[in-house]
C-alpha cells in the first residue's frame, strides 16, 4: 500500500489515505513506524474513529452483560456486525466508513478511490461514494473475498447475501487486483463478464529488507535457522515443523548445534503471543528453539543477515504466495519450504537456487530439507548466493507495482501516463 501511494505520488496524483485510528492499530497487531519516513510527504491521511470494540481488554470499559456473559455478548456482537454488512467483526463498520469517504470527496473531489481488502466492508464505501458521485474505483483484492484461499474453492455462493455483495462492487470497479494467476484465473471463471479487469498486481520486496551476503559460517559452530513473519499456521501444523527440526537434530550434528529463531507477531488483540503457539515453542527451547517478538521494518535486513538459513512457514495451497516467499528469495539464503507440495509459493521459487524444494508437511521430509538447508549454508559459493539473488530481481516491489499503477492512471484519466510511466 506504501509502494502504491507512493507511485501514484510520482505519477502526479494527489494522495488521501483513509485509515481508522492508530491506537485501533495498536489494539490489533500494534503498530511499526519505522518505514513512515519512506511515505511521500505529499501523502494525506485521514483517521476514522473506529475501532474493534471486541479487542478491548480492559475490563473496567467492560459492560456489565460482556463481564457476566461474555459468550452471549460476543454473538450478539458479530449479530450486530451482520445486520450492517456480511462480515463478523467489521460489518458495523459501514456507516463510518462511507461517512469518511464522503467527507474526502466533498472536501477535496476524487478522480479515483482504490479500495483495498480485508476488511471487506471497505468496498461498501466504494459502492457509496460510486453511486452517490460516480467516482471510479478499483478493488485492490489481494487474496479475493468469494474464494477460500487456505482450503482451495469457493468460499460463498453467489446466492448469498456475501456474493450478492460482491457481484455488486465488482460490476461497476475499473480494475481488480489480485495476487497471483490462480486467484485470476478463479475470478475470471467465476465473473466472465468482468475477466478483462481483472489483473495480477503481485506482492514483492523492498531492496532495503535484502542482507549483505552473508559469510560462510564455521563448521564446528552451530547454524541459526530462521523465520519471520506472522505465525498464521495451525498449533498442528507448529508442532509438525518442530517435530521435524527435532528429528533432523537427531539425525545431523551440525544441526544439532544449530538455533531455530522464530520471529513475527503471534495472534492478535489479547491473545498476541498468549496461545498455543507460543506455549509450543517455549517447550521447544531446549531444542535451540527461540521465539523473539516482532521485528520493525527497519530492521529486516539486518535481521535477515544474522541467519543462516530460512524457513518458509505457509498455509494453503496453490491459492496462496505470500509475500515473504520474496523477501526469502532475495536475501540468497537458504529456503527450507514448509507449505503443501502444491502451492503458488512453489511456483514462485521454483529455478532458484539454494532452495530445498517443497517437499509437503511430513517429519521426515522436512528433516532432511533442515538438514540439506544447514549443508548448503556451509557450502554454497558467493556465485551460488548471487544467483540465488538474481532470481528475486524480477520480484521488486516497485517493479511488479508499476504498470498496474499506470494502467489504472491511464484507464481513469486518458493521456496522463507516458509510455515510460512518467506523468504526460
Amino acid at each position: 500500500m506504501r509502494e502504491t501511494a507512493n507511485q501514484f505520488c510520482s505519477l502526479g496524483w494527489d494522495v488521501t489515505v483513509v485509515t481508522i485510528l492508530q491506537k485501533s492499530w495498536e489494539r490489533e497487531f500494534g503498530l511499526d513506524h519505522t518505514l513512515s519516513d519512506a511515505v511521500n510527504p505529499r501523502v494525506k491521511i485521514v483517521e476514522l474513529p473506529l475501532v474493534r470494540k471486541d479487542l478491548e481488554t480492559d475490563i473496567r470499559k467492560f459492560s456489565e452483560k460482556r463481564a457476566l456473559q461474555p459468550a452471549t455478548w460476543a454473538k450478539q456482537e458479530r449479530e450486530r456486525h451482520l445486520r450492517f454488512f456480511p462480515e463478523l467483526v467489521f460489518g458495523g463498520w459501514r456507516a463510518g466508513l462511507e461517512r469518511g469517504v464522503l467527507d474526502v470527496h466533498r472536501a477535496q473531489p476524487a478522480d479515483l478511490l482504490l479500495v483495498t481488502c480485508a476488511p471487506y466492508v471497505n468496498l461498501a464505501a466504494a459502492l457509496r461514494l460510486w453511486n452517490e458521485h460516480q467516482v471510479p474505483y478499483a478493488v485492490d483484492y489481494r487474496d479475493g473475498w468469494s474464494i477460500d484461499v487456505i482450503g482451495g474453492g469457493e468460499a460463498f455462493t453467489r446466492e448469498s447475501e456475501a456474493g450478492v455483495w460482491e457481484d455488486k462492487v465488482l460490476r461497476e470497479a475499473t480494475s481488480i487486483w489480485v495476487v497471483n494467476d490462480p486467484i485470476a484465473e478463479f475470478y475470471r471463471e467465476r465473473y466472465p463478464h468482468l475477466a478483462d479487469r481483472v489483473e495480477v498486481a503481485r506482492n514483492g520486496f523492498d531492496p532495503d529488507s535484502v542482507p549483505e551476503f552473508a559469510v560462510r559460517p564455521p563448521r564446528d559452530e552451530g547454524l541459526v535457522f530462521g523465520y519471520l513473519g506472522s505465525l498464521n499456521v495451525s498449533p498442528a501444523f507448529l508442532g509438525t515443523v518442530l517435530e521435524a527440526w527435532r528429528e533432523a537434530r537427531r539425525r545431523d550434528p551440525l544441526v544439532a548445534r544449530s538455533r531455530f529463531e522464530i520471529r513475527g507477531h503471534i495472534g492478535a488483540g489479547a491473545l498476541r503471543e498468549a496461545n498455543a503457539h507460543t506455549e509450543l515453542i517455549q517447550e521447544a527451547g531446549s531444542d535451540g528453539v527461540t521465539f523473539g517478538g516482532p521485528v520493525p521494518k527497519a530492521e529486516v535486513a539486518e535481521t535477515y543477515g544474522r541467519w543462516d538459513a530460512l524457513v518458509l512457514m505457509l498455509v494453503g495451497g496453490r491459492f496462496v504466495t505470500s509475500g515473504k516467499v520474496y523477501e526469502y528469495m532475495a536475501t540468497g539464503l537458504p529456503v527450507v519450504s514448509a507449505h503443501e507440495v502444491d502451492h503458488d509459493a512453489s511456483t514462485v521459487l521454483a529455478g532458484r537456487p539454494l532452495w530445498t524444494g517443497a517437499r509437503g508437511l511430513d517429519v521426515d521430509s522436512l528433516a532432511t530439507a533442515f538438514i540439506e538447508a544447514a549443508g548448503m549454508a556451509t557450502e554454497a559459493t558467493i556465485d551460488e548466493r548471487a544467483a540465488a539473488r538474481a532470481h528475486a530481481r524480477q520480484f521488486t516491489r516497485a517493479a511488479l507495482l508499476a504498470p498496474s499503477v499506470r494502467r489504472l492512471a491511464e484507464a481513469v484519466q486518458p493521456g496522463s501516463v507516458a509510455a515510460d510511466g512518467v506523468e504526460a
